[in-house]
Formats: structure tokens, sequence, C-alpha cells
């Protein structure tokens, strides 16, 4: 059987960031992210003797043409596509149109979107089977094994018999151990294909020990639906996963995308292994505040992390506490301290236009932000307008609360191109405006002149010109949306 993880082409504004647990947006000077469990889904139906296709037309440029011809030419037994609220209903046209030119072939949607609501897909497309939660690669083993084995299908997955739709009961993790899935199969699933512009030293991959977030309590994540239990592979099995990748691809820089990286005794044994190896390679992850500490910080730094990202999110409590972070405004400058005294670099994500906060919640943020970049407490900055995913708890508030300037289901005004939120005395522009300025910030003369200064190597002069891309990039996706 030949099963094909793909991601089709896809019309909108730009270059849509589809894949990982990302707020949706429409890019003008894109990033590839790694997707990396429908790439664990390849590597595991092809460690299982499937005939694994690997396809991202996203990542390689490939359009409607083309990918049809290339499913002519592969004529796959099942595709199996990943997609996100604002692109939903174009999957479901898309999916027809893949029916058409083969009419024989299995269709399976998964993704955040669908985890929320299966039933809505099942009745407005000819999906034959959805995926509810987060662990495709498990499931989509079970689908192949249902189809060619005639096994029964795990929990969490909704398909068709006959005429009718029915489901197999909520999806349970449980049994799906991490630590027994192959490392990813970097040539089959292309990994050249992907990166982001805080990667400083080339070649550099992805890796993801984790599902997702030991906190797992942010009201906006759209992926505390998809794993509600956080869970790890062993330290040494990501030792062993880095070892393999020094070995084989030369790798000098790694982001580990889970959540937020383990902690604890995790760590800890993680970081002597890295020591132990003694490789001359880096590590990025995503991390929290109130998580870093004067005593783990400097061994990460010893171990190879280079720079770890944090979510900032807003500078007011009243907003951290509404949305469950789990931190204090004081420990946003606290961590950032304690990171760069340790030699790591900060990159902070920043959200603006919740419904409750006003012009003045907004413009804390942002002089937080700017303060923490002109003090050299953080080295980057993203933003985003905040967006109420589906299946998310800040979604369910926002229908109790009539927060949305839009109706439920008008699913392809959720991609960041205007607020989806009603503020209390901000218009959308003004809104979108506000992230904008957020990048601005990198273009003040004290912050360009810190950055020439700590300037080392070619690497990090590279680097300075890619990030400065970025930021041009980013500033005129906003100018655009304003417009």
């Amino acid at each position: 059987m030949k099963v094909m993880i793909s991601y089709p082409p896809l019309k909108g504004k730009g270059t849509p960031t589809l894949g990982q647990n990302r707020q949706f947006q429409w890019f003008h000077n894109p990033s590839f992210i790694y997707p990396m469990v429908p790439a664990s889904a390849a590597t595991l139906l092809a460690s299982k003797g499937y005939d694994a296709v690997y396809n991202d037309s996203i990542a390689e440029m490939i359009d409607w043409d083309m990918y049809i011809n290339m499913l002519l030419d592969v004529k796959p037994d099942v595709i199996a596509i990943e997609t996100k609220t604002p692109v939903v209903k174009q999957m479901w046209s898309i999916e027809a149109e893949i029916k058409k030119v083969l009419p024989q072939v299995i269709t399976v949607l998964m993704g955040d979107h669908v985890t929320a609501f299966p039933l809505e897909s099942m009745q407005n497309s000819t999906f034959d089977f959805v995926i509810t939660g987060g662990d495709f690669d498990f499931s989509l083993l079970s689908i192949a094994d249902y189809l060619s084995k005639k096994s029964g299908l795990i929990s969490g997955i909704w398909y068709r018999d006959n005429k009718d739709i029915k489901d197999t009961g909520k999806f349970d993790h449980s049994n799906n151990d991490l630590n027994s899935l192959p490392f990813i199969d970097r040539d089959l699933t292309k990994w050249k294909l992907y990166g982001e512009k805080f990667f400083k030293y080339s070649p550099y991959t992805y890796t993801m020990v984790g599902r997702d977030c030991p906190w797992g309590k942010c009201t906006f994540c759209a992926w505390t639906g998809l794993f509600p239990k956080f869970r790890t592979r062993s330290s040494d099995s990501l030792l062993s996963e880095i070892d393999m990748l020094v070995r084989k691809y030369g790798i000098k820089e790694v982001f580990d995308d889970t959540g937020t990286f383990p902690r604890g005794e995790w760590l800890k044994k993680f970081c002597e292994g890295m020591i132990n190896r003694d490789y001359k390679m880096s590590i990025l992850a995503n991390y929290r505040f109130d998580y870093i500490n004067k005593e783990t910080a400097p061994l990460m730094k010893k171990a190879g992390f280079r720079l770890m990202k944090f979510g900032l999110e807003s500078a007011n409590q009243a907003t951290l506490d509404r949305v469950c972070k789990g931190i204090k405004v004081e420990d946003i400058e606290k961590g950032c301290r304690i990171a760069k005294d340790a030699g790591l670099g900060v990159h902070l994500t920043v959200m603006v236009g919740y419904p409750w906060e006003t012009r003045d919640d907004a413009n804390r943020t942002l002089d937080l932000a700017r303060k923490l970049l002109d003090k050299g407490l953080a080295d980057m900055l993203q933003a985003t307008v905040v967006t109420a995913y589906p299946g998310t708890p800040l979604y369910d508030q926002a229908i109790q609360n009539d927060w949305l300037r839009f109706q439920a289901g008008d699913w392809d005004k959720f991609d960041m191109t205007e607020p989806v939120f009603k503020t209390p005395d901000m218009s959308p522009e003004e809104v979108v405006g506000k992230c904008e300025s957020i990048y601005k910030a990198f273009m003040t003369p004290r912050f360009i002149l810190r950055q020439l200064l700590a300037v080392r190597s070619w690497a990090d002069l590279a680097f300075i010109f890619k990030a400065g891309k970025a930021v041009i990039g980013h500033i005129m996706d906003f100018m655009k949306i304003r417009k």
C-alpha cells in the first residue's frame, strides 16, 4: 500500500505557515517549518513496510498543475493532509479535486481544527477519515493497518461506514510510546527544505522530543487539545538522535520544537550527555520564564544551548492570568536576565489584540518589549495578532462572550490578515499596526550598533543580514494587511 503524507498547494495572500504549533499567517518572506509529527508518520509507515511518500508542495513551491501531475504519476492509495482553521474549507475543495483525478484514493484529514470539529469536515467533504488528537503517526499507521490487514482502528478516528459517519471514541495517547518511534527519516521527508530565520549555523535541522508542553494550560494554544498530557521521549533517545544527525548529516545546530523543552532531572541528564559528547554544535528550544533559573541556565549554556524562545505574550498581569500563562510580569525581565547572564540568547514572542485589552494595555506590552531590547535582555522579537482557534478555551470564551468580529464558520477570516476579536478602543488597523511597530523596534540605531559590535565571525554577520531581511519582510506583511 502506498501512503502519501501531503501538503497540497494553497491559494491565498502569501505563503502559509501550516505545520507545527504556529498561529496561521500568510507570509511575504516565509520560513518553512519542519512538520515533525507528519514527518514521523511517513517514517513510521515506511518502517512498517508501507510505501511512504512525502510531499510538501508549500515548501517545494509546487503549483496545482504540478501537484496533479505528481499524483497521477505516484498514484497513492491513501493521501493524508494536515489542516489548520483558516484553510480547512480550502482543504475540502482540494480533496474533491483530488478524487476527480484519483477516484479510488482514500483521503485522511488531520490537525487541530478537525480535532475540535471532526463532524464538520465529515459532513462538508468526502474525506474518508478524520484523525483527532495529535499523534498523526500512530493514527495513520492504524488506518493503514485497518485498510490492508483489516485490523481494528485505535481511538480518536472518524470514518465512513457506507453512508454512515462513525467514530472510535475520544482519542487516547496513553498507549502511544514515543520512545518506540523510529528517528525521523530526514531523506524521506526532505529535511533541507526547512529552516527559520533564527538559525545561525548550517547545516541545521529540527527535533521534537516532547508532545507538547508540561504546562499545557494556556487558553490560546491550539495544541493543548491535540496533546492534553505532556509526554517525552527519554533524554537518551534525544542524545542518540543528535548523535545520528551529527554523524550522518554534519548538523551544527538543532531547534527542538517541543512546546516547552523538558526540565528537572530530564534536562540535567540531557545536558550532561551533551557536555560529555563535546559536540561543536548549538541547540535552540522553546522555554518558559518560570523554568529558567540560575542553577540550570549555565549548565544549558555549557551543553550547547544558544537561544531560548520565551512566550512573553503580554505585559499585563490581568491578561497573563486570564490566558492561564502561569507567570508573573516580573518573571519576564528576571528570566531574560538569567538567560543573558548565562550567555543564552533570548527570543520573545508577543501577542496583540486581546478582546479585553485597551490601547494602553497594548502599549504597555510594546514598551516592555522595546525596553528588553534596549537593555540588551532580548535578541529577537516575534509579534502576532492573537487568534482564537476552535478547540481552545479562548475560542469557547469568545463564543460565550460575543468577542468575535466574524461568524463562527467563517474560518478563512481567522488567518491573521485582520484581527478576529473586537477590542475595547482599538480599530482592527491599529491592532495590526501594533504588531508592525514591534518589528520596527529592531530598526533603532542602538540595537543595530549592539548587534554589529557583537559580530565575531562570518556566521554572525550572515545571521544579522538574514534576520534583517526577515524583519523587513514582517513589516511588509503587516503594512500590506493595514492597506
